[in-house]
């Protein structure tokens, strides 16, 4: 598992929701040309709605402070980390983590993504939305892309100070409510509508960090399949990894190193698994936490 997630890791100091449809998810299904039919572009906003409030951070750690965390890892309850049976599905994810040597955009695999009409969740960090702002604009405004919240530092979600891959997390429930809560507030205010999933930095999280986000209307996002092992694989194995996803798989990549294996691989992946019958799906809507949708 070492380097599953270093993608993000490397691009840093050492290592959603918007386009996504309201009834059930939108699937790619068509060949080269095609593109969803999901009501044109979006418009992203230039200023906040009325919104649920989110809870303050005084009010997170005066609730979960006092908390130990019983379990630390990638697949915690409350996790989605797959899809619900639907048949030969698979839901397509991709991170941007931000940072030093972590900000660029892979515009060859977006490309291939639109060529045929695949829809994916992309979990864009702080970092990367101000590097790439002309960038989010468009990816914002498909409506093939629900954008998700990938935090505001890119660390993992920790309520103790735990590391994965040698980054430290969140020291406290005042950190990790700010690791999530800064992005939040970021993409509400561009896209007028709050994300509705979120995956730590490395993908790591305790229990307890699982419940804040939560308290924040999000829901965790795990993954079944390592797509491109941190943005380490090969084309090769890149293909290799979506060819052999079991169906209902979340698979996990990356879209900030354009020039690494991602997008050729998955430009090779793509029209065998569409003439095999399978469909692409956005994430379903969220069925657990204590603010769930």
């Amino acid at each position: 598992m070492l380097g599953a997630l270093t993608g993000c890791a490397a691009s840093g100091p050492g290592a959603s929701r918007h386009g996504a449809p309201r009834g059930p998810a939108a699937a790619g299904r068509g060949g080269p040309g095609t593109r969803v039919p999901a009501g044109g572009p979006r418009t992203i906003s230039t200023g906040l709605p009325a919104l649920p409030a989110v809870p303050s951070r005084a009010s997170i750690v005066a609730r979960y402070g006092g908390l130990a965390p019983h379990a630390w890892g990638l697949h915690l309850p409350g996790t989605m980390g797959t899809l619900p049976p639907a048949g030969k599905v698979l839901a397509l994810t991709f991170d941007a983590c931000g940072g030093p040597g972590g900000s660029g955009y892979d515009h060859s695999l977006v490309t291939v993504l639109r060529r045929y009409a695949v829809p994916a969740t992309l979990f864009l960090n702080a970092r990367w939305i101000d590097a790439n702002r002309p960038v989010f604009a468009t990816l914002a405004a498909d409506p093939l892309f629900e954008i998700g919240n990938h935090g505001t530092r890119h660390r993992p979600l920790s309520t103790t100070g735990r590391s994965a891959y040698g980054i430290a997390g969140s020291r406290d429930c005042g950190e990790a409510y700010d690791e999530v809560a800064g992005n939040h507030a970021k993409l509400t205010a561009l896209l007028g509508a709050p994300p509705r999933f979120f995956r730590p930095g490395t993908a790591f999280c305790d229990d307890v960090a699982v419940r804040i986000v939560g308290e924040l209307d999000e829901t965790v996002v795990a993954f079944a399949v390592n797509g491109d092992g941190g943005a380490t694989f090969t084309p090769a194995q890149v293909t290799s990894a979506l060819l052999t996803a079991p169906v209902g798989s979340i698979v996990i990549g990356h879209m900030n190193h354009p020039g690494r294996g991602t997008a050729r691989g998955v430009a090779a992946a793509l029209p065998r698994l569409l003439d095999a019958g399978f469909r692409f799906v956005h994430l379903p809507p969220p069925t657990v936490g204590p603010r769930s949708r």
